[in-house]
């Protein structure tokens, strides 16, 4: 066994990081390290130290070489995928000034507006982006910065990303990939750089930004000395760009130029989101037009409110996650986060269609349904971008890819299979972020395509496949005449 050769994958996420030990040959996960996150805040406020992230990678990597059994000396690269959006902001040795504003601070909404409107609305912005700025965007991030700790701004000598704030501590190099910076708002999908009139716009010196690899697996480095002795690897392994977490799902699922195109994907965890490789480039308001770590697009659609707001619900209620039933005639919109998607960031939830025969069940399947509705309504805006139609027979037929925390519950598989009437796949592999940042760092090693190198592994086999059933229309048009009635006022918007 310890003539293996493997790379690590690391998913830096909102709440952890997990380093999955992967054979570079097979793709055979050995282990997966893992070690948690703090996040704090309240109000809309969410912010993490970036410090934090560095020493849970290092407490990951050497969990994770420990239940492989493998020495250090295995090791051929390492690759991380970072949670997407979040602003870092650096001094001059490197350090973070303050905490970091993750993706899911809505307090930047405000800023997020005024940008829109200040370059002409949000065509002008997807016709440069691909994106409207939104609060979780990371330009409406920088701005809330600039207006609210102008100090930290003024300060700031780099800006940064999660997934570049690691890499570069890894290899000493201020590097990103196409695939996370396309999340910020002033990189441009259109011409594949950063805007000089985005950048104008926000006030930001381009130099604070870290270089553009041509991929996410573009061998941006090696590990330095001081990362080697802080994580107990090899020095001079290979470090990858690497890239944000949904496009290194998407490299997992074997999703990309070389792999499967047009295909989609819905994501149940703290979020909901639904992404598809594609070769068009998206400039739907409605969708984050993100470029993909691989070279092609990676069209997207995030809700705030997923599995913990249903968990939420579930607790409120004294109920087991799974102790759940059709909402009957109820319909909980579970937006205790405020909304990305749609965008409505101060929004709270709502109920209504309460009956004295209402039972906590239904409301907890109330609450799924809800949830459930807002991100397959997304689903629909995403083929329709990769120029699909949603409710052509061929289109509808196309496996849905479930993947997350709620792809291994009873309640999620069931409410998604019933409201979009699609066949599921739920694919066996279980870290499929952490495992593309594999594929990624196996490229930077020894080369090749890296969705490439993921499909030859086998990623995204089949688990289970759930054939369509009857898709449930008048549960789907109760909850969406509710969304689409509801006025601002009453969600909080």
């Amino acid at each position: 066994m310890s003539s293996r050769t493997v790379v690590i994958g690391v998913d830096s996420s909102t709440q952890s990081t997990k380093a999955a030990v992967i054979d570079a040959v097979t793709g055979e996960q050995l282990a997966v390290g893992r070690a948690p996150h703090d996040v704090t805040g309240e109000a809309g406020a969410r912010e993490s130290d970036p410090e934090v992230w560095w020493r849970a990678l290092g407490d990951a990597v050497a969990a994770g070489l420990k239940e492989s059994g493998l020495p250090a000396r295995s090791v051929t690269g390492i690759a991380v995928a970072g949670q997407q959006h979040g602003l870092v902001v650096l001094d001059r040795s490197g350090r973070p000034l303050r905490p970091a504003l993750l993706w899911n601070d809505t307090r930047s909404a405000p800023q997020a507006a005024a940008l829109t409107a200040e370059l002409g609305g949000p065509d002008a912005w997807t016709a440069r982006t691909g994106s409207v700025p939104v609060a979780s965007i990371t330009a409406s991030k920088w701005q809330w910065l600039r207006e609210n700790d102008p100090e930290a701004a003024k300060g700031a000598v780099g800006v940064r990303l999660p997934h570049d704030f690691l890499t570069e501590r890894l290899a000493g190099v201020a590097a990103t990939d196409p695939g996370d910076a396309s999340g910020t708002g002033w990189y441009a999908t259109a011409t594949g750089a950063y805007d000089p009139e985005l950048l104008d716009l926000l006030g930001l010196d381009p130099a604070l930004l870290p270089e553009v690899a041509s991929t996410g697996a573009t061998r941006i480095g090696s590990l330095t000395d001081a990362a080697a002795e802080a994580l107990g690897l090899p020095a001079g392994i290979a470090v990858a760009a690497g890239t944000g977490d949904n496009m290194s799902a998407a490299v997992g699922l074997g999703l990309g130029g070389a792999g499967l195109l047009d295909h989609p994907v819905l994501s149940l965890g703290t979020s909901g989101v639904v992404f598809a490789a594609s070769r068009t480039r998206s400039t739907a308001p409605a969708l984050s037009g993100f470029a993909a770590a691989d070279g092609t697009y990676l069209p997207l659609a995030c809700t705030l409110n997923c599995t913990l707001a249903v968990d939420k619900v579930a607790a409120l209620l004294g109920l087991h996650r799974e102790d759940t039933a059709p909402g009957g005639e109820a319909v909980l919109l579970p937006y205790l986060d405020g909304e990305r998607t749609p965008d409505l960031p101060t929004a709270s939830g709502l109920l209504t269609g309460l009956r004295h025969d209402t039972t906590p069940q239904q409301l907890l399947g109330a609450a799924y349904e809800g949830a459930a509705v807002t991100v397959l309504r997304a689903l629909d805006t995403l083929l329709r971008a990769c120029g699909l139609d949603p409710d052509a027979p061929e289109v509808a037929a196309r496996p849905l890819r479930l993947i997350g925390g709620g792809a291994r519950g009873r309640g999620w598989v069931e409410t998604v299979r019933r409201l979009s009437g699609r066949p599921l796949v739920i694919p066996a592999g279980g870290e499929l972020v952490a495992l593309g940042a594999a594929a990624l760092a196996a490229s930077a090693a020894g080369g090749g395509d890296p969705v490439a190198l993921a499909t030859s592994w086998g990623a995204g086999e089949t688990g289970s496949q759930l054939d369509p059933v009857e898709r449930d229309l008048e549960t789907w048009q109760r909850v969406t005449s509710v969304l689409d009635r509801a006025s601002e006022p009453l969600l909080g918007g």
